[in-house]
């Protein structure tokens, strides 16, 4: 699964990139001047693009001018991903219970094929680490397919990049230990760094390239180091090593999707800590609005049931597909999907279980992944998708979701969101965004992870207060009445920093071109529902 922490990978980034607030605007919007205040930072994708000059969903206006004292119903989401922390103290009010089972006495008391399945299920059992599907695609024999000869030449330059970043992360490290030896301790400032005095060339070096780090990415620059070099050396060990088997802890085949009996009733999984971007991802859709803990959530009549379905590696297609049907049958009229691979061996079986939602009327809402690309190409794909063909979709239910910045102008898309005028539907935020990690704590965290359960927070607000509609019609909606995007953006990663992207009609960055917006969209969904 793409779903690295997006903030760490900016340090690099931060010793010769900088980002521009002064990006151009469309005529009919002003941006907001440079950065944003730490209480607009974590709450910009509630705020209004015309009242604060940031690209946010306009949730708060709809709650004070569309919501108040409006009747609304509980919706079930299921966040499948993870893992979820439902002891959150921002969560733990808004975690779904299955009310037909009774916890604790081993036996499946509504008879839906899992033993005390309380909150949720979790398909990995005590499962954390995979490797990636083109790792398990070229492990096994040659067959002489294209899809073999891609995944080798994609997995051999993957590998190849790593041990690059793994040399440059052992080289920061090994240079932000020698400033800690030469200071004696282990936390410095740039104060410290100021007052080394020295003749020795390699501890100056080190001096200026720490300098520089800390400059750029502030006081949190070790942190995003540490997570990093995890990240780096995760790909090492885990998602690009061929000899590694992940699968064997959870005791099934996963070439077999009759073999439904595995997995354990643990939503967050064996290691609290590592259920850190489905608990995120909760966060964002239902943490408790206005309690003064950590941010809001989008959606303030919801229940979070947690399944987990995603390691760190590559999904399996049979954990997806067995997620969703799950998700469907105890009842979800939601589901966010933050996740997304390459390669789908087993796509028929997740294409299956997105039309067995489709006809129990459950919205599937999607990440568009985090390469910067364009996905309506096939060497791009990002699975799972809503059409075998990019030409017609088999499903109605399926909404996928681009990132957006904070700062509005030619630059609002982000620049790792992927895009596709066929194969992305709509942008809504997820650069910087704050919600709920584990152990009752809060973290900015930015992907098109972030981005799709902003819109599946939407979605499940319009499901809540216009239960009537169906899960086509709430695509429709999020759709068609989203703010539209600057008339040119810039789409993609810069390979070459010297040398700035030119923007492109933003016509070419979705099949929408618009940016979710709840104020529109439950005047819509108003509208709708008198016709």
């Amino acid at each position: 699964m793409k779903k690295i922490n997006l903030t760490a990978l900016t340090l690099l980034a931060a010793l010769t990139l900088s980002l521009s607030a002064n990006a151009q605007t469309a005529t009919n919007y002003t941006a907001k001047k440079g950065k944003l205040s730490e209480p607009e930072l974590q709450r910009w994708s509630h705020l209004d693009l015309a009242k604060d000059s940031i690209p946010g969903m306009s949730v708060d206006k709809a709650y004070a001018e569309l919501l108040k004292g409006k009747k609304n119903v509980k919706v079930i989401v299921a966040v499948v991903d993870s893992g979820v922390d439902i002891d959150h103290e921002d969560l733990k009010d808004v975690i779904w219970t299955n009310k037909k089972e009774i916890a604790g006495n081993g036996i499946d008391d509504d008879k839906n094929g899992f033993i005390d399945d309380i909150h949720g299920w979790n398909f990995l059992g005590d499962a954390l680490h995979e490797s990636l599907e083109m790792t398990r695609i070229v492990k096994k024999a040659d067959d002489g397919s294209a899809t073999y000869k891609n995944a080798l030449v994609a997995y051999n330059l993957k590998y190849d990049k790593a041990m690059k970043d793994k040399q440059q992360i052992d080289f920061l490290l090994s240079v932000d230990k020698s400033i800690q030896e030469n200071l004696k301790k282990e936390v410095y400032t740039i104060e410290d760094l100021n007052g080394i005095d020295t003749t020795d060339p390699e501890l100056g070096r080190n001096k200026m390239i720490m300098t520089q780090i800390m400059t750029d990415a502030g006081p949190t620059f070790r942190t995003e180091l540490n997570e990093y070099g995890k990240y780096v050396y995760n790909q090492l060990n885990y998602n690009l090593n061929k000899e590694y088997d992940g699968r064997k802890v959870v005791g099934d085949n996963p070439e077999d999707i009759k073999n439904t009996k595995y997995g354990n009733n643990i939503v967050y999984g064996p290691d609290k800590e590592e259920a850190d971007h489905g608990t995120h991802v909760a966060g964002i859709i239902a943490q408790v609005r206005g309690n003064n803990l950590g941010g809001d959530g989008i959606a303030n009549n919801v229940a979070i049931m947690a399944v987990r379905a995603v390691p760190d590696g590559d999904e399996y297609d049979k954990d997806i597909a067995l997620a969703i049907r799950y998700a469907v049958d105890n009842g979800a009229k939601v589901i966010n999907g933050s996740f997304g691979k390459s390669y789908s061996p087993h796509k028929q079986w997740v294409y299956d279980a997105i039309k067995y939602a489709e006809k129990k009327d459950v919205l599937f809402v999607h990440a568009a992944g985090n390469d910067g690309e364009n996905i309506d190409l096939d060497q791009n794909a990002n699975f799972p998708n809503d059409s075998d063909d990019n030409k017609i979709e088999f499903a109605s239910n399926v909404l996928t979701i681009g990132a957006l910045n904070n700062q509005y102008g030619e630059g609002v898309i982000a620049d790792f969101s992927n895009y596709g005028t066929f194969n992305v539907d709509v942008f809504a935020p997820g650069n910087q965004i704050y919600a709920t990690i584990p152990n009752n704590k809060y973290k900015y965290l930015q992907g098109t992870s972030m981005a799709s359960p902003n819109a599946a927070g939407v979605a499940a607000l319009i499901r809540s207060y216009y239960p009537k509609l169906s899960a086509k019609q709430v695509k429709q909606i999020l759709m068609e009445s989203g703010t539209p995007l600057p008339a040119k953006v810039i789409l993609g990663e810069n390979p070459n920093p010297a040398q700035e992207l030119s923007a492109v009609a933003s016509s070419q960055s979705s099949k929408s071109a618009r940016m979710v917006n709840a104020y529109n969209a439950l005047l819509m969904a108003e509208k709708m529902t008198k016709k």
